[in-house]
């Protein structure tokens, strides 16, 4: 069984994310999301979500995609869990292109950025929520 991995925040989720995570899975058997927690989202993004993280945890175990949701509680755990789940696949957003090359260097996996869907993004939507209001 092949296993991709990808991480992310997953808050005010839209279509994009569906579509990252539909080709996350095309990459393999079985598919993990880390979900960024509050406390790592606030205290090292500086991210406020507007879902909490059980919230944001449910909505993702409910995609077809998804088959296990972790907690992404800090920037270096990625390798520790590329080896613990014997990830074969990490994905990422090509927005952060080279960014986690590391990650292929130190493990077995390998390192692949998607590209996002153009149209949409969480930031974009935030932005258009303050202009209707």
């Amino acid at each position: 069984m092949k296993r991709v991995i990808t991480y992310g925040t997953f808050d005010l989720l839209h279509y994009g994310h569906i579509n990252l995570l539909r080709r996350a899975k095309e990459q393999g058997d079985y598919l993990i999301v880390a979900l960024s927690t509050d406390e790592f989202n606030w205290n090292e993004k500086q991210k406020k979500c507007y879902f909490s993280y059980e919230k944001r945890k449910q909505l993702l175990e409910a995609i077809r995609y998804v088959d296990l949701v972790i907690p992404e509680e800090g920037w270096a755990q990625k390798v520790t869990d590329v080896k613990e789940y014997h990830v074969d696949t990490f994905v990422m957003g090509d927005d952060w292109a080279g960014e986690f090359d590391f990650v292929q260097e130190q493990t077995d996996a390998e390192v692949v950025y998607l590209a996002r869907t153009p149209e949409i993004s969480t930031t974009q939507i935030k932005k258009d929520l303050k202009l209707n209001n």
